[in-house]
């Protein structure tokens, strides 16, 4: 099977001799002779079309998805159910191929989603106004604090190491290159160490970060951290959150954050082994001009027709790099109508419904492996639909056991926090059924 090249032998005999060159190798005489190779590259020779789709293929499948495997692994990606609507709408060609709307006379429809999506976003979280998405929620917290940073002329972060490790990473990132300090909280029992935090706020606190539910999977006492934070002037409350948690949870909207930050790969995008993802942030109208990115607002045209445009365009690329709120280039526009999409076809009772029966299950799952005898809780707080456990047995030799059983295990603590040896975080969400926990439960009690 030949390859495919579009040029032919006249093609490109007529484009030498446009340019007065004989060959294609006279394109290349300016390079000395002593600096060429002159010999064949040490590769294999090539392979047609046809031999390069069955090397693929068989390299593909040595990848196991959780079509293949029992998904009981979450730490910040989720295995959660997609409806069918999503991939449907997602999938028409004037969606996947759109770019940033620059124009928006020419791009109302998909202003109008990125609207929607704000709206949801705003409504989910409690909070005023939502911008048009970021990367990821590592990206949502460096651009939370350098909202914060801006707003309150205070360059000190003060973190709970019970947000996302992989987040945190990402902060450090943004704040070394900023100029700010980020001082980290120590866990007490699985939650934020609210003496600690108390302890390490103070006149250059800009802001304080935590995660509802936690790293963990555990339930922090928000109102508490809410009133220690906003003690100090100006101080503002950032809260990370699991956008399906809040089908039950309080908004931190509610709970009096000041910034929410999310990962929004739960509602409606797969897992695709890491990403694509999708980051959202909101904030309180009063801040919403520091907000990054642009925000999509609802207008009427020429002749009183509801219309959308482009808002408190704040990026870099749309005004002078050095008043920008921030350069995010991309608003992340297909994971964005799929988030949308989805959270309009589970509405406020699917989305409750997904949240009930992750945290029942979850429940379930964590009495079982304690009623074995074998394994017990690493912590003792409320959690959603992760929890921690622990035993005498590694967690290496445990996901290895798992896996042969074709069971994805949980996440090793020991990766993020070494004091939590044979720690293991495991995550049960809606797709998850009692015989396949069941399973899991057995084969955990026959480790030996």
């Amino acid at each position: 099977m030949y390859p495919y090249i579009p040029n032919t032998s006249d093609d490109e005999k007529k484009m030498l001799d446009a340019i007065g060159a004989k060959s294609i190798e006279d394109l290349f005489n300016d390079i000395p002779d002593d600096v060429k190779l002159n010999r064949p590259l040490n590769l294999e020779s090539s392979k047609s079309e046809l031999e390069v789709r069955n090397i693929l293929t068989k390299l593909s499948k040595e990848n196991k998805t959780v079509n293949d495997l029992t998904c009981f692994l979450g730490a910040g990606a989720y295995d959660h159910y997609i409806p069918s609507v999503v991939n449907h709408v997602i999938s028409r060609s004037e969606f996947y191929t759109s770019y940033t709307p620059y124009q928006a006379e020419i791009s109302q429809g998909t202003l109008q989603y990125i609207f929607e999506y704000q709206t949801l976003i705003a409504n989910l979280t409690g909070m005023d106004v939502s911008n048009a998405s970021l990367y990821d929620v590592g990206s949502g917290l460096g651009e939370a604090a350098i909202m914060a940073t801006s707003i309150t002329r205070k360059n000190e972060i003060v973190v709970s190491k019970t947000v996302n490790p992989d987040a945190r990473r990402v902060l450090k990132t943004y704040a070394h290159v900023q100029g700010m300090k980020v001082i980290e909280i120590d866990d007490l029992d699985g939650a934020t160490n609210l003496e600690e935090l108390e302890k390490n706020i103070g006149e250059n606190t800009a802001a304080v970060m935590v995660q509802n539910p936690n790293f963990f999977g555990i339930i922090e006492d928000v109102k508490a951290i809410e009133e220690i934070t906003h003690k100090q002037k100006k101080a503002m409350l950032v809260v990370s959150v699991d956008p399906i948690s809040l089908g039950i949870l309080k908004s931190p909207g509610e709970l009096g954050a000041d910034i929410v930050v999310g990962e929004g790969q739960s509602l409606g995008i797969p897992l695709s082994f890491g990403g694509p993802y999708l980051g959202f942030i909101a904030t309180t109208q009063k801040h919403m001009r520091k907000l990054s990115g642009r925000i999509v607002g609802e207008s009427v045209d020429a002749d009183g027709n509801r219309a959308f445009v482009l808002t408190l365009q704040a990026r870099e690329q749309h005004i002078r790099r050095e008043k920008a709120s921030s350069n995010i280039c991309s608003n992340q526009g297909l994971n964005t109508l799929a988030s949308a999409v989805y959270m309009v076809a589970m509405g406020k009772k699917g989305l409750k419904e997904v949240a009930v029966q992750s945290t029942a299950k979850a429940h379930y799952a964590y009495k079982s492996m304690i009623n074995t005898g074998k394994y017990k809780p690493l912590f003792d707080k409320p959690f959603f639909k992760e929890f921690a456990i622990t035993s005498e047995i590694p967690g290496e030799k445990v996901n290895e056991t798992l896996l042969k059983e074709d069971i994805l295990g949980g996440f090793l603590l020991n990766k993020y926090y070494p004091q939590y040896e044979n720690g293991i975080l495991y995550c049960v969400t809606e797709k998850r059924t009692k015989g396949e926990i069941d399973k899991l439960v057995n084969v955990l009690e026959g480790i030996k």
